[in-house]
């Protein structure tokens, strides 16, 4: 409870300093490009602001109940995913310790999948900001400028670049290399997108990317569809795959709240997504432009904007710079879930896991730079390998390793005992709605 004494992490590599740089660490992994490709997109199609209510409800329900369980096994065990998973099936039963390590590997490898297709866009993002800063994309076809990176071998240059500066973060830094790269990267990736919404908006003809945005359609909500698409976008928002958030969790301290934190992650989660689509769809109404969603909002449409408004070489570097930030600190989480669980179970040393992760990373994702190719590979991936991670996880916590044990560590750091409801919800609620993610991912292709 709050009279608990500080203990110091345990856990060789480390832990963060303190509440405030865990939040912000987890921020940073859950704030992706989901945020600002998928989100405003939808938020404006499926009813403006009715759809901010089923939205708003499936993140409060995920991040409370969800990312909150994935921080206490972490917690609780001391380690990421593989050793998460066998404290889960221990506790129930020791016989079925190495059942809990076997299962353990569908969420890891849904981590490395992500990092895998995430290392190639973040290529592309990173090719998109150096033709900013040389004005070459403001001075081309934007979508021919994309297509010649989204070919088979056609980014090699960038695509190493990012993997090498994640690599070098976590074979140096460790936990205080994620909580100060985090520290600087998030606050800045607000302060960008803040300044590119305020600067939209004096743009004639904004206020019809404003109404398209902001302006309900209740009758949306009358359509099982926007249900399933806040949802979608929510769970996967908040990054709960069964394994980033709880190697997260192994590195916090046990004066920490965590529900508190999972909440205010959830939050800042969100804020983000919303600043995105306030400086993106109002810009795109005002030029006229295709409303789309997925890369060609970020890689097409919206260089097409920063061609034809004022200053639009600064506020495409602005914009890229920031979608590095979101993006970095993501790809940071994915590689740190799959080398911590590969150090704890082979007996890695720090620098040899994060090598192999890397080379991995790099080694699949060259030969998948096409944007057909990583494409098809990260539709398989979130819509098969992560729902179906992240249903093991819940069910390993709140059904194997069981609530009473999950409870006892989420009220270690707080004030107050946690909710009477918690319970029920996360195991009656919350389980059987990512059941539902991976049933209706397979259905409708992929919700999030």
């Amino acid at each position: 409870m709050s009279n608990e004494k500080k203990t110091p992490a345990v856990h060789r590599n480390g832990g963060f300093s303190s509440s405030v740089g865990f939040i912000i660490a987890c921020v940073g992994s859950a704030v992706g490009l989901g945020n600002i490709w998928m989100f405003p997109y939808r938020l404006g199609e499926y009813g403006g602001a009715a759809f901010l209510i089923p939205y708003l409800l499936f993140v409060f329900l995920f991040g409370w109940v969800g990312l909150s369980a994935e921080f206490g096994i972490g917690r609780l065990a001391g380690t990421g995913t593989i050793g998460a998973y066998e404290r889960c099936f221990q506790e129930r039963n020791p016989k079925l310790k190495r059942l809990g390590g076997i299962i353990s590997w569908v969420p890891l490898m849904g981590s490395l999948g992500i990092a895998i297709g995430y290392a190639v866009i973040m290529g592309w993002v990173l090719n998109s900001l150096a033709g900013s800063v040389s004005g070459v994309l403001l001075q081309s076809d934007p979508s021919d400028f994309f297509q010649a990176a989204a070919v088979d071998f056609g980014n090699p240059l960038w695509h190493t670049v990012v993997v090498l500066i994640v690599c070098l973060v976590l074979m140096f830094g460790v936990t205080a290399g994620i909580e100060k790269v985090s520290k600087v990267l998030m606050p800045l990736f607000y302060v960008l997108f803040l300044a590119l919404a305020v600067w939209v908006a004096t743009l004639s003809g904004a206020g019809e990317g404003y109404r398209f945005l902001l302006i309900p359609d209740w009758s949306k909500l009358l359509e099982p569809y926007t249900w399933v698409m806040a949802m979608g976008q929510a769970f996967f928002s908040l990054s709960i795959t069964g394994s980033g958030m709880i190697v997260y969790g192994a590195y916090l301290d046990k004066s920490a709240d965590i529900p508190k934190a999972s909440i205010r992650t959830a939050i800042f989660d969100t804020m983000a997504a919303v600043l995105a689509a306030l400086a993106i769809m109002p810009a795109v109404f005002a030029y006229n432009l295709d409303v789309a969603r997925g890369p060609s909002l970020m890689f097409v449409t919206l260089p097409t904007v920063f061609q034809q408004m004022p200053m639009g070489q600064l506020f495409a570097v602005f914009f890229f710079v920031s979608v590095m930030f979101a993006g970095l600190t993501s790809l940071i989480n994915m590689f740190e879930a799959v080398a911590e669980s590969w150090q704890s179970h082979f007996k890695l040393g720090r620098k040899p896991a994060v090598l192999i992760c890397s080379a991995l990373t790099l080694g699949v994702g060259i030969f998948m730079e096409a944007e057909a190719r990583v494409g098809a590979w990260m539709d398989f991936i979130t819509i098969v390998v992560v729902p179906i991670g992240a249903v093991m996880g819940a069910i390993s916590i709140y059904y194997v390793l069981g609530w009473p044990k999950l409870r006892g560590e989420l009220e270690c750091g707080r004030e107050k005992p946690v909710s009477k409801w918690f319970g029920p919800v996360g195991k009656y609620i919350y389980v059987p709605l990512t059941i539902l993610v991976v049933i209706l991912g397979f259905v409708f292709k992929g919700i999030g």
